[in-house]
């Protein structure tokens, strides 16, 4: 259930903490929130950075969309992730994501500058050794008004006061390679790149608990938790967009209205159109 980061730092196998209650718990709401809130981003390149236990990306309709796993992680290696039409590669910077699984090195992204309009980051920044670095490059790989969306382990919870009393005794609660970071300092980060925070949402409110009947049975602090201690949810997803300073989105200029004969068909004047 333990393993060894490259810190000596005990740190729980996600791949068997998502199996587990808690785990389970965690990723039946987090999915829920992608499958609400990405089918209305959209674009031509859509991209999953880690945790194949949520397919982030099944709601989206964009044309190319793909799951970049990091290859010298734990949490993700060995691991087949059986898309449509599944291709096990090395990205190129010229080579279209199309429904494929491409492994490459976190926290550096093999992917051209300004070329997906999509990014989803499931805990990946909780699994890498220089999270504020991968928020660069994933800066870098959006076009701008780029979609960002992150789901990380909220800090200010019940889940985060187990977390560190486990970790001062060797055994923490939840998997993660970093300590958890703070909503408030995921922000500032963001801001300082250049995103703008579009909405987020906290969820799973019920106590850090290891056995499912017990999870059962506060089952009511969910609709308690929305409503009287919403930002002490155990999870939390931001959607931000990327903003380029000095960018600004030109209409098409609109056509004046043709002038018509009795026959109802168009003519051509010189004021039809400026």
């Amino acid at each position: 259930m333990y393993v060894k980061n490259m810190a000596d730092k005990p740190i729980i196998d996600w791949l068997s903490w998502a199996q587990s209650p808690p785990g389970r718990y965690l990723l039946a709401w987090e999915q829920a929130q992608l499958d609400q809130n990405v089918p209305d981003i959209f674009g031509y390149h859509a991209l999953q950075l880690g945790l194949p236990q949520i397919d982030a990306l099944r709601e989206n309709r964009m044309p190319y969309r793909g799951l970049a796993l990091d290859a010298a992680s734990s949490v993700s290696a060995p691991y087949t992730y059986n898309f449509s039409a599944s291709q096990h590669s090395q990205s190129t910077a010229d080579q279209p994501l199309k429904d494929r699984l491409i492994w490459c090195n976190f926290p550096e992204l093999p992917f051209e500058t300004q070329s997906v309009d999509l990014l989803v980051l499931p805990h990946t920044l909780e699994f890498t050794h220089d999270p504020h670095y991968l928020l660069r490059e994933a800066e870098r790989v959006l076009l701008p008004e780029g979609r960002l969306i992150i789901l990380g382990f909220n800090s200010l919870s019940l889940w985060g006061a187990q977390q560190l009393l486990g970790q001062m005794v060797k055994r923490p609660f939840m998997p993660a390679v970093q300590n958890l970071i703070a909503f408030s300092r995921l922000k500032d980060w963001l801001k300082l790149l250049g995103f703008e925070l579009n909405r987020g949402r906290f969820g799973c409110y019920r106590p850090a608990l290891r056995s499912q009947i017990w999870l059962d049975r506060y089952n009511f602090m969910e609709a308690a938790g929305d409503r009287w201690w919403p930002i002490l949810g155990a999870a939390y997803m931001i959607t931000a967009v990327k903003r380029v300073r000095g960018m600004r989105l030109i209409a098409p200029k609109r056509a004046k209205a043709s002038t018509l004969v009795p026959s109802f068909t168009s003519v051509a004047t010189p004021r039809s159109f400026e």
